[in-house]
């Protein structure tokens, strides 16, 4: 349910980056704003971003094979470092360039002068919808949490990063609403350049943190802490006394690999043990659904 609440929140992202991709790329041409450049640049590459987290989740839904036994699941993780590879390099590294070209040799908007205005403001509502799609997509997941605890241990990497995106891009806006009206006002070009080292900074530092979340991820997490307490919880049961330890990996957003060692009875018989296992194994998947790869020893508590 959160892959199809990420992918619905994606969709409504690129619909709305494409639209704005267009007519900012359209101001530019019209007006010369290194502002306009900046953005319609910002909404090019959050529209490619989306693209490759749609990729991603396509990818990652592919079955396991010998070479990888424990499935693709993963891909989700890395089709969201290489957006925050994009968003640095494409968004945010060009949008700073852009500003030092701008400054270096400044020029007012001669022409057209209510264009990037008009543009930036039904830029900055389309962009709000979005932003309203991925809150409420993220608020079916993401309960009592606060929005930076949601973020920062997400497993399902779509959401959060659509949500920083998508709050960038609003924030963006108004940096470049702020540099061209600055620039109108004053007729000096160094306002526009002002505003676009702003979001050039901004999506430096939106990639920099999506690159560490999603670094994280890459290495492997383990399951929350409600995951694991109801994990070490279903654990104990008939023929199994108490949990010695437990270790638990993401294989990816939605499957969880499980590897304990449970205290048996002694004097318990093969079958028996064989018989508490399997029973582990069902309470476990009953009480953590995400729990798809059990691995169980039995052993005897030694003190």
């Amino acid at each position: 349910m959160a892959h199809s609440g990420g992918n619905k929140a994606i969709v409504a992202a690129l619909a709305a980056n494409l639209g704005i991709a267009i007519t900012k790329f359209i101001a530019y041409l019209l007006t010369h704003s290194s502002s306009m450049l900046a953005e319609g640049v910002h909404s090019l590459a959050d529209s490619g971003n989306q693209i490759l987290l749609l990729v991603g989740g396509k990818r990652a839904r592919r079955a396991a094979d010998e070479e990888h036994p424990f499935g693709y699941g993963r891909e989700r993780y890395l089709y969201a470092f290489i957006v925050s590879i994009v968003l640095f390099s494409l968004g945010g590294l060009f949008a700073l360039y852009e500003a030092w070209h701008k400054w270096a040799d400044p020029h007012p908007i001669e022409s057209w002068h209510w264009v990037p205005v008009v543009v930036l403001l039904v830029a900055i509502t389309l962009e709000s919808f979005s932003f309203r799609t991925a809150i409420h997509e993220s608020n079916q997941v993401r309960g009592t949490q606060s929005w930076v605890s949601f973020i920062r241990t997400a497993k399902a990497p779509e959401l959060p990063v659509v949500l920083l995106e998508d709050f960038g891009a609003l924030i963006g806006l108004v940096l470049a609403l702020f540099g061209v009206s600055m620039t109108l006002v004053t007729d000096d070009g160094r306002w526009d350049a002002v505003g676009t080292a702003g979001i050039g900074v901004l999506l430096v530092v939106i990639a920099v943190v999506l690159a560490m979340e999603t670094r994280s991820l890459l290495l492997g997490e383990s399951a929350t802490k409600e995951s694991v307490a109801r994990i070490r919880g279903a654990l104990v049961g008939e023929g199994v006394t108490s949990v010695i330890h437990l270790r638990t990996l993401h294989l990816g957003p939605e499957e969880i690999l499980v590897a304990a060692k449970i205290e048996v009875p002694a004097a318990t018989s093969a079958g028996d043990v064989a018989h508490a296992i399997d029973r582990a194994e069902t309470r476990v998947r009953a009480a953590e659904p995400s729990a798809t790869v059990i691995y169980l020893e039995p052993d005897l508590r030694r003190e």
